[in-house]
């Protein structure tokens, strides 16, 4: 991401949530297949980045793409419950660390939105969150976030706070850089438990799913798959 780390540091600090990753105007929506865009996604770009391509599979999502980042993402009303998926990478990026901004390329992000803040929010963390929703447009961003990834050394902390969203993202590595390709991986989490192990609190109502890819500082081909994404009871 040193495209976004220059970008960055060019302008004013801003938080960049799933809906902005850098400071500057609102973005138009990239274009997204029709079977996608029926089942309520939106396909949205990194600042400065070639997007990936997206396309429906019969159960979920397939991401390609060389040297490239965007995301999808859709809104998911609720109440913070397990969510359960399954994924894969075929192919993906080398290791990075995940910790640092710029450089933190990653085959697979899902990142859960919450409308509510961190129990502890500082003004700061609201006055640049008003920032980037003045620069996002018509997509309402997050307060807070969750984000479970596809990627890393492997040796990040257990939950970290994304360098980009100033507080506000908290990090799980799921699956390292270095896990088999070319198998499926099912995966299940308690997002009520993360939120609160991570801000301190009941966890507020959800927002939306977002699916991502990053792979351009290691110019990596990403080819992965994400499917069967539910929220189901955690009894």
């Amino acid at each position: 991401m040193q495209r976004r780390a220059m970008i960055a540091a060019l302008a004013a600090p801003a938080i960049a949530l799933p809906g902005i990753v850098c400071p500057g105007r609102a973005r138009a929506a990239l274009s997204l297949e029709a079977a996608l865009v029926q089942a309520g996604w939106t396909h949205a770009p990194y600042d400065g980045l070639t997007p990936a391509r997206f396309r429906a599979t019969p159960n979920g999502v397939a991401i390609e793409g060389v040297s490239a980042g965007s995301f999808i993402w859709r809104r998911t009303p609720g109440q913070a419950a397990c969510l359960t998926w399954r994924w894969r990478v075929d192919h993906g990026p080398p290791p990075t660390d995940l910790t640092r901004r710029g450089g933190e390329d990653r085959a697979i992000s899902l990142t859960v939105g919450f409308s509510g803040w961190p129990a502890r929010a500082s003004l700061w963390q609201r006055t640049q969150h008003a920032v980037a929703q003045a620069r996002a447009g018509d997509h309402p961003l997050p307060r807070s976030a969750l984000i479970y990834v596809w990627g890393g050394t492997g040796r990040e902390p257990a939950a970290f706070y994304s360098p980009w969203m100033g507080g506000l993202g908290k990090v799980r590595v799921l699956r390292p850089a270095a896990a088999p390709t070319g198998r499926w991986f099912e995966e299940r989490v308690d997002l009520a438990a993360d939120w609160t192990e991570s801000f301190g609190g009941p966890p507020p109502p959800l927002q939306e799913i977002a699916l991502g890819t990053d792979t351009d500082d290691t110019g990596a081909r990403v080819s992965a798959m994400v499917e069967n994404i539910r929220l189901t009871p955690c009894g």
